[in-house]
């Protein structure tokens, strides 16, 4: 059904690309909110990703996976997204460290709201370069060709990262604690 959708709207069917954006949407929707900072950034991803999903469609196989497909094209323009909107994005504390330890049990405890929320809170270099290499698996020196930092830099902000989310962790875990002892 899916590669029906597809061959149709290779065509230019109209209402065949309605459907696969409506069909994907949610999929894009998920992605994009892992790489922005509000749900308004995501949706601006997310139709620009179609809209270069569309323009590129008779170049997709149908051998492939459209959603592997479509997946680059969605991170490819949050990072695009990224690089345009870098000016109003705060420049961060990269000298601040110290790391303090987690208890493995607490992630367990944590619902996927909190989890996404604190992902969201990240700084947007932080959130970029996370996603792209825990989530997505790109490597260090892929990261950096794509942001155009050096891969040693791409390394430092992923230990940011990891730190921020830590500290956001330990916050929401012990937010639970004291609303379970009252």
């Amino acid at each position: 059904m899916e590669k029906d959708l597809i061959q149709k709207a290779q065509k230019r069917d109209r209402k065949s690309l309605e459907r696969l954006y409506r069909h994907f949407y949610g999929y894009a929707m998920s992605i994009a909110l892992r790489y922005s900072g509000s749900r308004e950034e995501a949706c601006e991803i997310v139709n620009d990703s179609f809209m270069k999903a569309f323009d590129k469609l008779d170049q997709f196989s149908l051998e492939n996976s459209f959603k592997g497909w479509f997946r680059r094209i969605i991170i490819n323009t949050s990072v695009d997204y990224y690089r345009k909107n870098l000016k109003h994005y705060s420049a961060m504390d990269i000298d601040k460290a110290g790391a303090e330890t987690c208890d493995p049990g607490v992630i367990e405890e944590l619902s996927r709201e909190d989890i996404l929320r604190s992902l969201g809170e990240l700084p947007e270099t932080l959130r970029l370069v996370f996603n792209m290499y825990e989530i997505e698996g790109y490597k260090h020196h892929e990261i950096g060709e794509k942001l155009g930092i050096p891969a040693s830099t791409c390394r430092t902000y992923l230990a940011r990262a990891k730190e921020k989310l830590r500290e956001k962790i330990i916050a929401i875990n012990q937010i639970k604690n004291e609303g379970a002892v009252r």
